[in-house]
């Protein structure tokens, strides 16, 4: 044991988004691009669901909340990523903990809030004359604390079994570009299972309990809209959710093909590219999906372009 502790490191060394350096550099350009749309889109948005009066609504608080941990699920992981490119890739082992607790306490946090919107969505369209009851400001504001809550417990829990492993300087190349639950335990010189065994778990029943709910809202909202005699009042419908929809499917689509498989070479590598899409197109996309298809986003994106 006294040999163990006398050869645990201090920092771990981020190899970055692909293994050879020169294709790391091109990939630069594109990806602090994306990082900038992503905070202009995602700030603008936030600015206008707090400055416009017609984006008071249970709707648009959730759409601005959920801009803003894009924002924060971007900012915790690109930033440290594009540096490394260009200079020192190392990270001590508190920080990279750090990191590790703060993005998936972002990423939870999103996943449950997803949830929340789907079933703003569902009194929306199956309770209309209800709407105003059920989704009153206090209501609003305790839904997305509960999505918080659940975040800061999720996160917890992956950071605490993390940061009980031992590392050992025989190996601390964590093989992404962030610090990442899969990649680091990886390198942890003692048996992982228990601990992998946990977090699968954890991970399992955070993501598809929150999935599950958002699913079963649509049903009912499905169940609704095929009831109704006006074509126009299924279409417009169809159009509120249609946004919604998407970032569901593009946010849980790579949540749970990343976290709920077990940690191989295999699943690593796969890991690192969908982890691309996780926190640098994903959060991009959100605010240009919603700004296409929301009329009233667009109204107020043309008030203040003039």
């Amino acid at each position: 044991m006294e040999e163990l502790n006398t050869t645990l490191i201090t920092e771990f060394i981020l190899l970055g988004i692909t293994d050879l350096p020169w294709l790391q550099k091109v990939l630069f350009v594109p990806i602090l691009t994306f990082y900038l749309l992503n905070l202009l889109g995602n700030l603008t948005i936030v600015f206008l669901v707090i400055e416009e009066s017609v984006l008071h609504s249970p709707m648009y608080f959730f759409l601005a909340n959920l801009s803003f941990l894009d924002i924060l699920l971007s900012s915790n992981t690109i930033p440290k990523m594009m540096t490394g490119i260009w200079m020192e890739k190392s990270i001590s082992v508190k920080n990279c903990i750090t990191q590790m607790y703060l993005f998936h306490l972002f990423g939870c946090t999103e996943g449950v809030l997803l949830a929340v919107m789907g079933y703003d969505r569902y009194v929306a369209i199956c309770k209309p004359l209800q709407y105003v009851i059920i989704m009153r400001k206090s209501t609003c504001i305790k839904l997305v604390l509960t999505s918080w809550i659940v975040g800061l417990t999720y996160a917890l829990v992956n950071a605490y079994m993390t940061s009980r492993l031992a590392f050992c300087s025989k190996n601390n190349k964590v093989k992404h570009f962030f610090c990442d639950v899969k990649p680091v335990i990886k390198l942890a010189c003692e048996d992982i299972h228990f601990s992998e065994f946990t977090m699968t778990i954890v991970s399992g029943f955070a993501s598809t309990t929150s999935f599950s709910l958002t699913i079963l809202s649509y049903c009912y909202i499905v169940t609704h809209v095929i009831k109704m005699h006006s074509t126009q009042g299924r279409s417009k419908a169809f159009s509120t959710c249609s946004a919604h929809l998407t970032i569901v499917i593009l946010f849980y689509g790579t949540a749970m093909c990343t976290y709920l498989g077990p940690t191989s070479e295999t699943s690593i590598e796969k890991d690192r590219i969908a982890a691309i899409l996780f926190t640098v197109i994903t959060p991009t996309l959100n605010p240009i999906i919603y700004t296409l298809r929301n009329k009233d986003i667009r109204k107020s994106l043309k008030k203040y372009a003039k």
